[in-house]
């Protein structure tokens, strides 16, 4: 027989209730030599009941936010969303009730709401455990299709049908996306919120899909409302004052977003391009509001200096891989002199990484290189702390200062090298080389703002969008080898 299809083996993985942590604990507590009395307190605060328990109770326990008979009128109002008889406008307008009751309550009683949606509207186990095992028995058989049909019929959860309800309504998108970002930052604390988040993500996926979103181009005309919202999401370089977007938005630059039809006036992402005669290697002048436009019609380059996702809540939903395309064939439309597509981007993570890694990076070195370096920083062998010391200003370090070409290298080695779980370790790296780029170049005191600093000593990176090794370049991240420049490698030192 066949192994177990991997889109089964997920959906199981959902199904299987995992140990709660506190049970762990109370294990603990039983072995320990504790007074009987102490161990029933943290029972109590650590163990909270199911919704089950909840709605089978007449008090309500400790921090509870909802008492059992609000618990299960709560439940009852979610039930009727998706009662049988309820057309998809009726549900709708079941829905938009219970988002009124949300907007008004406490987060503790937004909890309550999530953990019935979780538990109270899972799929049933009973009914899975049958279809698997008629599927498991139809493999290779006339009847596999018709078994396989019935199996992710039996996969669909009560939950997704009550979250498409929600759907329906006309702020009903809004509600959802916003309600996963709040959900989100609490996963790690309460592992029963998993599996709505989960179905969440899934339903986005879907909804979000690239089919469904429009590529708009943002410019200085556009409504007042949605620059705001520019202003206000732009997470890699702040806005500072509307003097500063106009300088964005200069007949020079190009800002796209792509937008979805249920949230019209939300960018779900967006991307802002400089258009100029080379790749860029510091920000300063680009983000120069008393610089003087370039002459679009030389412009052989179109650099991505910014890429802002703008919804926490669609988290795990990609659109950058389609926003770029979509963007660079844009540009090569309105501007076909256009050859160069590159970045230049942050290195967000590599200053917390050389904090912990100075010293294995130190011990890369051969003895010629280490004695250079300890003279450099006054002490021979140097330490990591005092690699760290050096470049705690490394803006003031000289162009052939060992120390600044020994930060160069840690940061080519950053990039080009450091891996987890076969991925780079950097963010913004994962994102552009995920989506086919390289790693061009280093670019000293690209940007010498105190965030720059404090991110990367003031090192900025360019990743090279080489539309014809795209394709080669994820061959390679796939292989677990990072796509960089000959300039790149030559830093690593390997």
């Amino acid at each position: 027989m066949n192994s177990t299809p991997e889109w089964i083996t997920r959906s199981v993985s959902r199904l299987r209730p995992s140990a709660p942590a506190a049970d762990k604990a109370g294990d603990k507590l039983a072995k320990s030599a504790l007074d009987k009395s102490v161990t029933d307190v943290v029972a109590k605060v650590a163990v909270p009941r199911s919704t089950n328990e909840r709605l089978a109770a007449t008090l309500r326990r400790g921090q509870e936010a909802l008492s059992p008979r609000a618990l299960r009128r709560l439940l009852a109002d979610l039930q009727e969303v998706v009662a049988p008889q309820v057309s998809e406008i009726e549900g709708g307008r079941r829905a938009q009730a219970v988002a009124e009751w949300y907007a008004k309550a406490e987060p503790e009683e937004r909890r309550d709401m999530w953990l019935l949606m979780c538990e109270q509207f899972a799929p049933d186990a009973t009914r899975f455990k049958s279809a698997r095992q008629r599927y498991e028995a139809a493999a290779g058989t006339a009847e596999e299709g018709q078994a396989e049909i019935s199996l992710r019929r039996a996969l669909v959860s009560p939950r997704t049908r009550l979250l498409q309800r929600f759907s329906a309504f006309p702020e009903g998108m809004r509600f959802l996306v916003d309600m996963r970002a709040e959900i989100l930052p609490l996963l790690k604390a309460d592992k029963r919120l998993l599996p709505l988040d989960a179905e969440l993500e899934h339903l986005f996926s879907t909804w979000f899909d690239v089919a469904f979103l429009e590529l708009r181009r943002l410019s200085w005309d556009s409504p007042a409302s949605l620059l705001e919202k520019l202003i206000k999401y732009e997470a890699v370089h702040d806005i500072r004052s509307w003097a500063d977007l106009k300088n964005r938005l200069d007949s020079d630059r190009r800002c796209y977003g792509f937008f979805h039809p249920r949230l019209p006036n939300e960018p779900l992402i967006f991307v802002e391009v400089a258009l100029l005669d080379k790749i860029s290697s510091s920000i300063t002048p680009l983000l120069d509001e008393a610089a003087a436009p370039v002459d679009i019609t030389r412009a052989t380059t179109a650099i991505f200096y910014s890429i802002s996702n703008t919804q926490t809540g669609l988290r795990g939903v990609s659109f950058g891989d389609s926003l770029i395309k979509h963007v660079v064939e844009t540009l090569t439309a309105e501007f076909p002199r256009l050859r160069t597509f590159a970045t230049l981007s942050p290195i967000p993570g590599f200053r917390a990484w050389l904090s912990k890694h100075a010293g294995a990076m130190l011990e890369r070195l051969d003895d010629k290189r280490r004695a250079e370096l300890g003279r450099a920083v006054g002490f021979e062998p140097p330490q990591a702390t005092h690699l760290l010391g050096a470049i705690d200003k490394a803006l003031e370090l000289d162009a052939r200062s060992p120390v600044r070409q020994m930060l160069l290298e840690c940061a080519a080695y950053y990039l080009g090298r450091e891996m987890q779980e076969g991925k780079p370790v950097d963010p913004v790296a994962r994102f552009h080389l995920g989506n086919g780029a390289r790693v061009e170049r280093l670019n000293w005191a690209g940007d010498p703002s105190s965030k720059g600093q404090k991110q990367s000593y003031g090192l900025m990176v360019n990743y090279l969008y080489d539309l014809k090794r795209i394709d080669k370049h994820r061959s390679l991240l796939a292989q677990g080898k990072v796509p960089v420049s000959g300039d790149i490698d030559s830093l690593c030192r390997d």
